[in-house]
């Protein structure tokens, strides 16, 4: 064989081990997860789009492969969840999303059936499916008794896991307050979230789902601001807050801050700074995210 040939097929093949080494494979993966987050938070469904097609050839690792599934339905979960704040919806294409999403989370529990997070992301999908469908009783009541029997295995298994928290706050939002619901019982639910996120120590793997805190204070400032009378100054803080932590959350700044505003140029007086500005009007993001 040409030696130059010879020479060339060693070093290629070199490339394709290294690139193909497990610790290399988990960069990619965090890499890409790293994007899905900040493209979650920016509002970027182009870029969680590409994400998910990005990890597909990942899937090939045995060792990562349930954390890639987990990861490639949060990136369909937030999608769609971005979805739901946009002017123009199509209640049909986003439901599509959490059922794949739905599909990819069912995929990483057949390999770590222990992975509660998955659960809780099916959770949380299924909740905007009946969302969806919240006008259609018989499938209401269908996609609440799957919800109902997740809800009470990922209790049993992490009943401090801040993500199961968060989620739980639109289920107790549309419980009635005589059933254990009520949005005194959210708000409830969603401090005992913070409370538990200030125990936590963060996990060193960072393929593990640690997100939550922000999530937490987010929801908080929304129902603080929805109550009545609103919170106002509560609402603020709490989403000042969430800020503080993502700056760069497209729907914390730019929809949820300028709500605020609103809620406070309606008052008879206000200390705030917020005060004396005055946005215009934006899409309220549905109570299924409360």
């Amino acid at each position: 064989m040409n030696k130059t040939i010879l020479t060339t097929t060693l070093i290629l093949n070199s490339f394709a081990t290294t690139w193909a080494a497990p610790e290399n494979a988990r960069e990619q993966v965090t890499q890409i997860v790293s994007r899905i987050q900040r493209a979650d938070y920016e509002g970027d469904r182009s870029t969680l789009k590409k994400c998910y097609d990005a990890l597909t050839p990942l899937l090939e690792n045995k060792d990562l492969i349930s954390r890639v599934r987990y990861w490639r339905g949060f990136d369909l979960w937030r999608d769609a969840i971005n979805g739901f704040n946009e002017t123009s919806v199509d209640p049909n294409a986003l439901e599509q999303l959490l059922m794949k999403a739905v599909d990819e989370f069912k995929a990483a529990l057949v390999v770590d059936p222990a992975f509660v997070d998955a659960k809780v992301g099916i959770i949380s999908c299924l909740g905007y499916v009946t969302f969806i469908h919240r006008k259609e009783p018989e499938r209401a009541q269908e996609l609440v008794t799957q919800i109902s029997s997740l809800v009470k295995e990922a209790k049993a298994a992490a009943p401090d896991n801040p993500r199961l928290i968060w989620v739980c706050g639109p289920i107790l939002w549309y419980t009635p307050v005589d059933r254990g619901g009520g949005v005194d019982k959210v708000i409830e639910n969603y401090e005992r979230g913070l409370e538990v996120c200030a125990r936590l120590k963060p996990p060193t793997d960072p393929l593990e789902p640690s997100w939550g805190k922000p999530e937490l204070l987010m929801s908080l400032a929304y129902t603080q601001l929805t109550k009545n009378p609103p919170e106002i100054e509560n609402a603020e803080r709490n989403a000042r807050a969430a800020l503080q932590i993502v700056p760069y959350w497209h729907y914390a700044r730019d929809i949820l801050m300028r709500q605020i505003a609103e809620a406070q140029a309606k008052q008879p007086s206000a200390t705030s700074p917020l005060r004396r500005k005055r946005g215009t009007k934006m899409s309220v993001i549905s109570a299924a995210t409360a």
